[in-house]
């Protein structure tokens, strides 16, 4: 079986099944008790804070920890909101956010909140210009993702920061779910004050992530009750998933420049290949320039995207048709609509996403079953 569909999620690297096992058997204490055994996973806890802090070059006590992306997207933009709504209530993201990023501004616009969602050009980019036309007197809050889930569309995040850096008093939150220790970041001099990471997308454990919160911010929280993670996240730490999140994230930055290079020339080699099998292929979203090498979202005119995902399994190709969180709906992908492609070809794009493991014969296996597909459908 041939795995295509990292940015839904990826295979837990062995190493951190190691250390995830051995947490499970020798530190089983609740890191708040105060015998030994809680000592113990409360240390646990805080070098796996100091790990996470180090692969993206702040602070340890800027790292709050979360049950991945959905969560750590609603506590920074709720917590943004309700914390400093007496500075104002208008909230700037974009139209092709995660679910988790436009259903939390959807949802504080019921309480009075006005959002201004950004429109794309046909490579999914963000006009740097537009957003600062857009900002206003009241805006407290811009919340941009990294790099798109669906089109690996890399949004100029540097350039975006650097205007907002001329308005202090507005926060920078990026969903980093899909670029972290993928593609470059440099969350202090770009000026971002909030950013979303999880694990399962960097070959960790799921129902565990981070969120960076930069030092003298206030969240509110958005869960009551013992005041773990600084006030911020209360409930039991889940130490075994943080520590294998802690592995995976050192693992992921220790190869994260290998992996751009080799990637980015297999995603070249994969589009050239289909092109060469089926001239027709529509690439959707950026070839080269301004895209995650992990990701590819392509069409095939007169065939829609489910069916060439069911035909590509019974090949033993796992793809998918888009988000994972939105891809058993009946609907035309919001991402690709804000683009500007027209119904058909939405209908008809899959997403095909490689791992640190893709290899060149991989590549080769797709667009050859592909072809397969292809040829037997139309």
């Amino acid at each position: 079986m041939l795995y295509l569909d990292n940015s839904a999620t990826t295979p837990v690297h062995p190493e951190v099944i190691k250390v995830m096992e051995d947490v499970l058997k020798k530190h089983y204490g609740n890191p708040s008790s105060l015998h030994q055994k809680g000592v113990e996973s409360e240390k646990l806890l805080e070098t796996s804070r100091k790990i996470v802090a180090q692969t993206l070059e702040v602070d340890k006590e800027e790292i709050v920890f979360t049950s991945g992306g959905t969560e750590g997207d609603n506590l920074a933009i709720k917590g943004i909101a309700f914390r400093y709504q007496n500075r104002g209530k208008h909230i700037i993201t974009s139209q092709i956010e995660h679910p988790a990023v436009k259903e939390s501004c959807r949802f504080l616009e019921q309480f009075g909140f006005s959002v201004t969602y950004l429109p794309v050009d046909k490579q999914g980019l963000i006009d740097p210009q537009m957003l600062k036309s857009s900002i206003r007197d009241d805006t407290i809050l811009v919340s941009i993702m990294h790099v798109n889930n669906e089109v690996g569309t890399i949004q100029p995040i540097q350039d975006l920061g650097a205007i907002l850096k001329e308005y202090p008093r507005i926060f920078f939150h990026v969903d980093g779910v899909q670029g972290y220790a993928k593609v470059p970041l440099k969350l202090k001099e770009w000026g971002i004050d909030l950013y979303t990471v999880s694990g399962h997308k960097i070959n960790g454990p799921k129902g565990v992530g981070a969120l960076y919160v930069r030092n003298g911010i206030a969240l509110l929280p958005q869960m009551s009750g013992g005041g773990q993670e600084g006030g911020l996240r209360s409930g039991t730490e889940n130490v075994p998933g943080i520590a294998g999140f802690a592995k995976a994230c050192q693992i992921a930055r220790e190869i994260s420049v290998i992996n751009w290079e080799k990637l980015s020339k297999l995603r070249k080699y994969c589009i050239n290949m289909l092109k060469e099998k089926n001239p027709a292929v529509i690439i959707n979203g950026p070839e080269e320039e301004h895209v995650s090498p992990y990701i590819l979202n392509i069409s095939i005119p007169g065939l829609r995207g489910e069916v060439l995902v069911h035909g590509l399994e019974k090949e033993e190709v796992l793809v998918s048709t888009g988000s994972a969180c939105s891809s058993k709906k009946d609907i035309i992908s919001p991402v690709l609509q804000a683009m500007g492609i027209d119904r058909e070809t939405a209908l008809g794009s899959i997403r095909v996403s490689f791992s640190y493991q893709t290899k060149e014969e991989d590549i080769l296996i797709f667009v050859d079953k592909m072809s397969r597909v292809v040829n037997r459908l139309l």
